[in-house]
């Protein structure tokens, strides 16, 4: 219970930062509904990647240069787990009445992200039982706050076009920004294993990236809760 408290607990955490911003928060059973795909996502993800994986590196392969560890960052893991994301995202919105709001978009869009980051973290931790510790800390400050910025960028467009910014894009950018930061941020937290030269280097670049990441995250909440704000104050 331990192990599965430290894995989970981060993403709930996370989830409940994101409620609290929402003036007019979801049904907890539409919320739910969005966590839980995201969870369920991961078993084909994971086959998905698998595949990806062989036809890139072979069998039993693995990328043993940068230019090989940027491929896997973002067609092995960014590309299939930001496209499951969409479509979860998709199912989750296309027919749900109380998607009314520009913040409502992050706020399912981080349902589903954090809900898939969850079940991953818990691979993660069983899988080094030994150090789960040091892991679930790990991935607590980076990982899963990183699947959190994701979704929020995901939410963000998704919410500008769907509310009348039909543009091209806005359109393509529901799905390319999320992974692009989601490649650059596996590209950097997988160069040190390539190169053990540049791991402290790689490490530093990352830990700047993500600081950047959750600030320009930060920033795209507000700007959704200020239009939200302004859409009520022009009813009224």
């Amino acid at each position: 219970m331990i192990l599965i408290t430290a894995a989970i607990l981060p993403a709930i955490l996370l989830w409940i930062y994101t409620c609290r911003r929402d003036a007019q928060p979801e049904p907890i059973s539409q919320m739910l509904k969005a966590f839980l795909y995201g969870a369920v996502i991961c078993l084909p993800v994971s086959f998905v990647e698998q595949g990806i994986s062989v036809l890139l590196f072979g069998p039993e392969g693995s990328p043993t240069t940068l230019t090989g560890s940027t491929i896997e960052a973002f067609l092995v893991a960014a590309v299939p787990e930001e496209g499951f994301k969409l479509l979860a995202l998709w199912l989750v919105l296309r027919k749900n009445p109380y998607f009314d709001e520009h913040f409502d978009g992050i706020v399912y869009a981080v349902c589903v992200g954090l809900g898939f980051a969850a079940i991953e973290n818990l691979g993660y931790v069983l899988m080094h039982a030994d150090m789960w510790l040091s892991v679930a800390i790990t991935r607590a400050l980076l990982a899963v706050p990183g699947h959190y910025a994701f979704a929020v960028f995901m939410g963000y467009y998704y919410s500008l076009y769907h509310f009348g910014q039909k543009s091209t894009q806005n359109l393509l950018s529901i799905f390319l920004i999320p992974v692009l930061a989601h490649g650059c941020y596996d590209a950097f937290a997988l160069s040190g294993s390539v190169e053990p030269l540049l791991g402290g280097i790689s490490f530093l670049v990352l830990i700047f990236f993500c600081i950047k990441m959750h600030k320009n995250a930060r920033r795209k909440i507000q700007a959704q809760v200020d239009r939200d704000r302004h859409a009520h104050q022009f009813d009224e």
